[in-house]
């Protein structure tokens, strides 16, 4: 029988004036559940810090800080009305950035809206601009951000590592009967590369792992889809995942990967120095936003034998704006 679960994440982060509320002081706690809820998932647990509030879901994470919200979402979610209703309940006064994010899927067909139905919903709240970055007919990711006079601190920065059809070692790990967390994180290692943030983590039935970490300010999510026909690991954190991504390529041996990066103004040599070589760079491009947010987008193949090794490096053409 075939079963499949879309791994692939829609995200959305949304800045508002902290000046005039904090969203882990001010906000109640019953109001994420049913923010959660409108997108059609459910929140499975939470932990928090003094500076942020993570919950674990259904589909994949919520993390909310004094200053914003970062939520994502996968399988067939409509992340598009948790926004909706944020900036309904918040007021577009309160709100300084809206930024969404929606990358190719396996099975979009599947899917219940589009990218651009997404927009065009929260065309209605906020004026913005689309783009997308990668290739149409292969990977890629859409991004579309509130257009005004916000300016993103170059400090603010963001790393996601995206890996598709993993080694079918991997894979058999990962979809082994009975599998319990502790060895979901041995396997991954998480307590050598993370072992001072606090985790918390959650193995899905029949398969799946997902797990949220914090430590001060920071985070990181990993989210596992591991069956063989659609098998899917995304990490995305606002610490530099440089040395993360090393492991895991050694750890998950995927065919292929996308890196995409938030205000790395140091992104060409960050990929040059710890991808393997046996990895080609299918594409790679950049494009400076009007929001003061350098985004940075490369995708790698793992080439059958004999494939030509040699690297292509285009910086232009993969970017659109929509």
């Amino acid at each position: 029988m075939f079963l499949f679960f879309e791994g692939s994440e829609k995200k959305a982060e949304i800045v508002v004036k902290a000046t005039q509320i904090s969203l882990l002081d001010d906000i109640e706690d019953d109001f994420w559940p049913v923010l959660v809820q409108c997108c059609n998932a459910q929140i499975l647990s939470s932990i928090r810090n003094h500076d942020c509030k993570a919950f674990l879901l259904s589909e994949s994470s919520l993390f909310v800080w004094h200053d914003r919200i970062l939520i994502l979402t996968c399988g067939n979610t409509r992340l598009v009305h948790s926004v909706e209703f944020f900036i309904q309940q918040i007021g577009m006064d309160n709100i300084q950035q809206v930024i969404y994010q929606r990358k190719n899927e396996y099975f979009a067909h599947a899917q219940p809206s589009s990218f651009g139905d997404d927009i065009k919903l929260l065309g209605q709240y906020v004026a913005g601009k689309a783009y997308r970055f990668g290739e149409l007919d292969s990977h890629h990711n859409y991004i579309f951000h509130q257009d005004n006079n916000f300016q993103a601190d170059n400090l603010d920065k963001t790393y996601e590592f995206l890996a598709y059809q993993i080694s079918q070692q991997a894979s058999e790990k990962l979809t082994t009967v009975g599998l319990k967390a502790e060895e979901i994180r041995q396997f991954l290692q998480l307590d050598k590369l993370i072992g001072d943030f606090l985790l918390d983590d959650f193995v899905f039935d029949p398969f799946g792992y997902s797990v949220n970490a914090i430590k001060g300010k920071h985070y990181l999510t990993i989210h596992v889809t591991p069956q063989a026909n659609s098998s899917y690991v995304s990490v995305e954190s606002n610490i530099n995942l440089r040395a993360l991504t090393e492991k895991f390529l050694t750890i998950l041996a995927p065919k292929s990967f996308d890196l995409l990066s938030f205000n790395d103004f140091d992104f060409v040599n960050l990929t040059d120095e710890f991808i393997p070589t046996n990895y080609v760079s299918k594409s790679r491009v950049s494009e400076h936003l009007s929001n003061n947010y350098l985004v940075c987008f490369a995708n790698y193949i793992l080439p059958q034998q004999g494939f030509a090794k040699a690297k292509a490096f285009d910086i232009a053409g993969e970017k659109h704006a929509l």
